[in-house]
């Protein structure tokens, strides 16, 4: 079994927005990861909870952890960008946030295509939730791996 302890490390270090916004990093895998958003004031909006942009940033972030858990070896001859996300808002955010990323394609197939010279997309799926386990939001993030030139 691989070790993916590195990936909330390198994420901390290389995005300075998650050292920001204080977001913490659980369990890794080549397929999921878990990270966290604590309560913080400064990061409520109008009604005392997590302001969208600290929801939907928390989950993006998830999301890129999972791509570089899965494609961090592949990091010198491509970059991971976001192509597009959605995301819903199914109830009103409270406390301390956890998003969960699974990656949804195998990543040997992604691999495949970058292998063949094509640059291929990933899509990442995100559920956010309270402290009491009840999701708040859910994400799409589609990934792309741009071959350096």
């Amino acid at each position: 079994m691989t070790d993916f302890e590195w990936v909330g490390p390198a994420m901390t270090q290389t995005v300075p927005w998650v050292k920001a916004a204080g977001i913490t990093f659980g369990e890794a895998s080549g397929t999921r990861v878990v990270a966290h958003l604590p309560d913080a004031p400064e990061g409520h909006n109008h009604v005392g909870g997590p302001h969208a942009a600290m929801i939907f940033g928390l989950g993006e972030t998830t999301s890129g952890a999972v791509g570089l858990a899965a494609f961090g070896a592949t990091m010198e001859r491509a970059t991971p960008l976001v192509v597009r996300s959605e995301i819903e808002y199914v109830k009103l955010a409270k406390g301390p946030l956890t998003a969960t990323a699974t990656l949804e394609r195998p990543a040997a197939d992604v691999l495949a295509e970058l292998d063949a010279g094509t640059r291929p997309e990933f899509t990442v799926g995100v559920s956010i939730t309270d402290a009491e386990g009840r999701e708040t939001s859910r994400m799409t993030v589609v990934w792309t791996l741009r071959p350096n030139r």
